[in-house]
């Protein structure tokens, strides 16, 4: 495995297996890897010829009192499952290599990252559209492969690359999660022991709505209702649970039949997310 940290070094690589036909893919990470990247990379590798994973804490997405500083930054551990998962490069650039200046341009998409965790994380989406915008430039991956645990932020980069006609298809791989059903998160790691044993509790509530919406008994806003009780009575701060469209991520209305259930709690001061998707016959 390659260990790259500037860019005009990556781009002469990739000119290289490009002009052998190879295939490329791009795995974006911020670091702190663990069993969900891991199966990105094994999508990725069963899809292209060659794999670059970005490792890079980009500053543009915290927002105001977020945790930038004290984000991890696992560098050596991640080269190590890296190599151990053959990885053809791990891309990590400073900071000054991807934002030498203060940006004039930037990346906005509308609607789409206005609500839900937009809503509480002004100009986060921002910052992943331009990081993840700049990383297609500079990389021109045949395929990007991201988790369906961070559902909106998909829903962000697909509509980005059809806006902007980026040639590169954006693949969507399912979620990890813990044995006991956690959606495996780097936040995790914040957790003290007694609320790593609270959070499991929210993928309990999605599947209880997804059961829910199939019974059809009650209406969409009772199970989000329901749902805010149950989690709130197991001390779990419910930033949003709601009931959308994956298409578009709208209010999903009675007749709608291909949803997704979009979940955000907090635990002290832990931010988790999490999805279930459910279709309707």
């Amino acid at each position: 495995m390659q260990i790259i940290t500037t860019i005009a070094e990556l781009r002469e690589q990739l000119k290289q297996w490009r002009q052998a036909g190879d295939t490329i893919g791009l795995v974006p990470t911020m670091g702190n890897l663990h069993a969900g990247h891991l199966q990105l990379v094994t999508t990725a590798q069963e899809q292209v010829k060659r794999v670059v994973v970005s490792v890079f804490v980009n500053p543009m997405q915290f927002c105001e009192g977020e945790d930038f500083d004290c984000y991890p930054r696992t560098g050596h551990e991640d080269a190590a499952k890296l190599q151990t998962a053959n990885v053809d490069i791990m891309f990590k650039p400073s900071t000054k290599e991807i934002y030498p200046q203060k940006p004039l341009t930037t990346v906005t998409v509308a609607e789409i990252s206005e609500d839900y965790c937009g809503a509480s994380r002004l100009g986060h989406f921002d910052g992943v559209a331009n990081v993840v915008c700049k990383l297609f430039n500079i990389v021109q991956a045949d395929k990007a492969f991201f988790g369906e645990k961070d559902f909106q932020q998909l829903a962000i980069i697909r509509t980005m690359v059809a806006d902007l006609s980026i040639a590169t298809d954006i693949i969507a791989v399912n979620i990890v999660r813990e044995a006991d059903g956690l959606a495996m998160s780097s936040r995790n790691g914040y957790l003290n022991d007694e609320q790593r044993l609270q959070a499991p509790f929210l993928y309990k509530i999605l599947h209880w709505a997804k059961d829910e919406l199939l019974l059809r008994a009650l209406s969409f806003k009772e199970i989000e209702a329901q749902a805010c009780t149950l989690l709130a009575l197991h001390h779990l701060e419910v930033e949003y649970f709601s009931i959308c469209r994956q298409a578009d991520l709208q209010a999903a209305e009675e007749n709608d039949t291909n949803l997704i259930i979009l979940a955000a709690i907090v635990l002290g001061s832990t931010r988790l997310l999490d999805n279930i998707q459910v279709t309707l016959n």
